[in-house]
């Protein structure tokens, strides 16, 4: 017969037993059930990459959809061939005329702002400068670094001021003649409601030269550059000409009216023309821009500046002058 100590070590040596047999099953579950998760997880990656795969060769723009923007293309050769970017030498000396200019811009900081913001936008792009050889020119020249800047002057003398002032912008500068003056104001804006000045542009015709050369609307300016028919403008800033006396041509039409047959006469389906106006806080302005570049097209006002962004009017026949 045995004793109860010994009765007590067999039971307590079934038990040991017993749990060594509970835990290798258990180890053994939990192998199996972490090799049977990473091989779905492994399985599910698998398929993941070549689903993406298979979509990325039916898309027809396929690389080009996902290609990074021509500026970071461009700073990642230049790392790779153990360069570095370099600032542009129209911002280099755009920052050193203003660093030791002695000078006040006409404009507002928050209007030179607005500009700024437009063209970081949109630059680079084409723009057109009715007047604006003053402190500003190397500014704009500077935004629209890799675009087309063109200035239309009626002052050779500014004209030659500028371009010695900044010889490396090479500054694209024109001369023109404004035809009408502050007195002629009423008559002008009355030509609102004339068909020769408000006729849709044809739809298979972009600027055009002729148009203006023999339109009867008094509003038409001639002599005006092959430059300024040659390019289609994205941003049109109307910073002149001058209107502080009756005699003076002042913004009573010319310029304004201009802006806005080029940005009517845009390609179809290339999207708005940006026009800035500088002096809405005049009367002349403030009545012309809306007559002519329409309340309708007005897309913001900050201080005495206001930005239209126009559209083509040669999308479709009978478009009105303003909507």
């Amino acid at each position: 017969m045995t004793s109860p100590t010994l009765a007590r070590k067999a039971k307590l040596k079934n038990h040991l037993v017993s749990a060594k047999a509970k835990l290798r099953q258990h180890l053994t579950l939990r192998r199996i059930l972490l090799v049977a998760a990473a091989s779905a997880a492994a399985f599910l990656l698998l398929l993941t990459v070549r689903a993406l795969s298979a979509s990325h060769a039916r898309s027809p723009a396929g690389a080009a959809s996902v290609s990074p923007p021509v500026s970071v293309r461009h700073n990642a050769q230049q790392q790779q061939q153990g360069g570095c970017a370099k600032l542009p030498g129209a911002v280099a000396e755009a920052l050193v005329h203003y660093a030791t200019a002695n000078a006040t811009l006409p404009q507002t900081g928050d209007e030179l702002a607005a500009t700024a913001r437009l063209l970081a936008r949109r630059a680079p792009c084409n723009v057109l400068v009715f007047g604006g050889l003053g402190p500003e020119s190397a500014l704009w020249a500077a935004l629209n670094h890799g675009g087309r800047t063109t200035f239309l002057e009626e002052d050779a003398a500014s004209i030659a001021e500028a371009a010695a002032r900044h010889p490396g912008l090479g500054l694209d500068s024109h001369q023109v003649a404004y035809q009408t003056t502050l007195a002629d104001a009423d008559e002008l804006l009355g030509l609102r409601g004339s068909p020769d000045c408000t006729a849709s542009p044809p739809k298979d015709h972009a600027l055009w030269e002729d148009h203006f050369e023999c339109s009867p609307c008094k509003l038409a300016m001639r002599g005006l550059p092959a430059a300024f028919y040659e390019t289609e403008w994205d941003v049109i800033i109307v910073y002149a000409p001058a209107g502080w006396v009756p005699e003076a041509p002042g913004r009573v039409g010319g310029a304004i009216y201009m802006a806005g047959m080029a940005a009517r006469t845009r390609q179809p389906g290339s999207g708005e023309t940006d026009v800035m106006v500088h002096g809405v806080d005049r009367t002349v302005e403030d009545s012309f821009s809306r007559a002519f570049l329409c309340e309708g097209y007005i897309k913001e006002e900050v201080g005495r500046l206001r930005h239209f962004a126009i559209p083509s009017h040669r999308e479709k026949e009978g478009m009105p002058f303003c909507p």
